[in-house]
């Protein structure tokens, strides 16, 4: 059992000079986890010489322990303000998850530099694979419906079946990594909550990436397992059509991917949606029942999309005649004008949201003035995320970002 100790952030010298730091409450976890010292990474990363990519928090190096493991090492930035709360929070969320669908945390250093220490993961993240047209051709159709499953079990494990329920909030092909057997993991738990079992949402500021969030989320701040269950579904139709949802451009009169697949699947032209690379490796099923999956997670209300637990269960054939969609998008917003709104307020840049509402598609665009982060192969993300302080009296959203790019700011 691991105990986190305050001297995480604010080293307790006695201890920390032997490399002993603990946290300060008991975490529950399924699996002893080891404390590593400044020394044994330096000596592992080759002194941080092969740097993976750069997380909003600091960097990511790839590492080998004495037993010949091979490692990445996130890496604390000491300018990070916002990367010291999500570390804090990934190390003691993924001290209590134990899955094979999810990233293992396998340590951490907290003196003198703070670091988190996982099991590396050999091949790129989904994103890189999947939107870039000279890789694509890996991920056939056997290797996404895979992806599909083991995704959809790892929310299964975090939404009902973990030690606490955990709603991840940055579910996202680019924080899910592919293992040397193209299995999913699914990474970054920076912004990641706990969800009390006894409630049926929570209210909490808007944080998430472009083209994932979950309509009531971003108009209301409403939290629950279903937020996890659109951004989830809006995967499933990325892996489908090997299109990214915030990019989608094929379509004039459609504003997403969601917008257009639904589009098709009214006019009985799902087949449509397939990604042509995917060829003979189709089983077109398959692909009509993860379709059909997609639109369902990511119906407005978020009272008929399926819970992942439904999901697993659909994946597996066992639920008969699936339920007929209705239309992605907002909620009582048919033939209503896009509204936008924006704010400045980023010392790094002008960040602004633009938030358009329709019956059908739901669009959001930031833009920084700071450069874009390259990532590690899914510690981390590649995508400008949103964070947003929302006051439902007024409909008004707001949005910062940070000086990468990508994480939100917590105000």
């Amino acid at each position: 059992m691991i105990k986190f100790k305050n001297c995480l952030f604010n080293p307790c010298h006695s201890d920390a000079k032997k490399g002993t730091e603990e946290y300060p409450q008991k975490i529950g976890a399924p699996q002893e986890q080891k404390i590593f010292t400044i020394q044994s990474l330096t000596s592992a990363t080759n002194n941080f010489e092969n740097k993976l990519g750069q997380g909003g928090f600091g960097p990511v190096f790839k590492g080998k322990l004495d037993d010949g493991r091979d490692i990445a090492v996130k890496k604390l930035s000491q300018t990070s303000k916002q990367g010291k709360k999500e570390f804090t929070n990934e190390a003691k969320l993924l001290a209590r998850i134990q899955h094979r669908n999810v990233v293992s945390l396998l340590g951490y250093c907290a003196f003198p530099e703070k670091m988190l220490v996982y099991e590396y993961v050999a091949h790129e993240s989904l994103d890189k694979i999947l939107f870039k047209s000279a890789k694509r051709d890996l991920l056939d159709w056997k290797r996404r419906y895979a992806i599909i499953n083991g995704v959809a079990q790892g929310l299964l494990y975090l939404h009902e079946d973990s030690h606490d329920r955990i709603i991840h909030r940055d579910i996202k092909a680019s924080n899910i990594l592919l293992d040397e057997k193209w299995r999913p993991k699914i990474a970054d738990f920076g912004m990641a909550r706990l969800y009390p079992e006894d409630k049926t949402h929570v209210n909490t500021r808007v944080a998430g990436t472009n083209g994932y969030l979950a309509p009531e989320y971003v108009m209301h701040g409403n939290l629950s397992v279903k937020a996890d269950v659109y951004s989830f579904g809006v995967v499933v139709l990325e892996l489908v059509s090997g299109q990214k949802n915030s990019a989608f451009n094929l379509d004039p009169e459609c504003q997403n991917l969601l917008d257009w697949a639904y589009k098709l699947y009214e006019k009985g032209k799902a087949a449509e949606i397939m990604d042509s690379t995917l060829g003979t490796s189709a089983d077109l099923d398959q692909v009509a029942t993860c379709t059909r999956i997609g639109l369902l997670c990511t119906q407005s209300d978020p009272k008929l999309r399926p819970t992942m637990r439904h999901v697993v269960v659909m994946l597996s054939k066992k639920s008969g005649v699936l339920d007929e969609p209705t239309r992605p998008g907002y909620q009582g917003t048919k033939n209503r004008r896009p509204r936008r709104y924006s704010n400045e307020s980023s010392s790094s840049g002008t960040s602004t949201a633009t938030i358009s509402r329709s019956s059908r598609s739901t669009t959001t665009t930031t833009t920084a003035a700071a450069g874009t982060a390259t990532t590690w192969a899914g510690v981390g993300s590649s995508s400008n995320p949103r964070h947003n302080d929302h006051h439902p009296s007024s409909s008004m959203v707001y949005s910062s970002s940070d000086p990468h790019g990508k994480r939100p700011m917590e105000g």
